[in-house]
């Protein structure tokens, strides 16, 4: 029984909105994918962008490296292919191009078969008025969360 590996970046949702989200396989070598089942990873500044030949990479992602690999080794924060089908890659080539929004990694997971999958997502950045009011709504939520768990 392997243990879980769930990798998310925790500030995607307070500093995007989220729009859609995808699951995409990504291309990893050997070293790559044993410090992922190490959970030696990390999305926390990386962001998605499209190549000229219509292919979606994942950039800045940190995987460091394998402690027990050789020569072998891999870059840390190379830039590494996302797997799509064609429509959901030209769906969000025309998104990016047209409404100026970013694709950002949400969650990165190993699943059943032990293959490397990353859950992207469309988002449109959000402005400092909008990071205040969702600080606001959390802070709300707690106190009447406080408010009912004392009646």
């Amino acid at each position: 029984m392997q243990k879980k590996v769930n990798i998310k970046n925790k500030k995607a949702k307070f500093q995007y909105e989220i729009l859609d989200k995808f699951t995409a396989g990504i291309v990893l070598t050997g070293t790559e994918i044993k410090s992922i089942r190490d959970s030696k990873a990390s999305i926390a500044e990386s962001f998605c962008e499209f190549n000229d030949r219509g292919e979606l990479f994942v950039v800045n992602m940190t995987i460091e490296e394998y402690i027990y690999g050789t020569y072998y080794n891999h870059k840390p924060k190379a830039t590494r292919k996302l797997l799509l089908n064609k429509r959901e890659l030209k769906k969000l080539e025309k998104e990016v191009n047209t409404s100026g929004l970013t694709i950002i990694p949400l969650n990165l997971f190993i699943n059943e078969k032990g293959l490397a999958k990353l859950v992207i997502a469309l988002a449109k950045g959000k402005k400092l008025f909008d990071k205040r009011e969702a600080i606001k709504d959390r802070d709300n939520k707690v106190r009447l969360d406080r408010i009912k768990k004392s009646f």
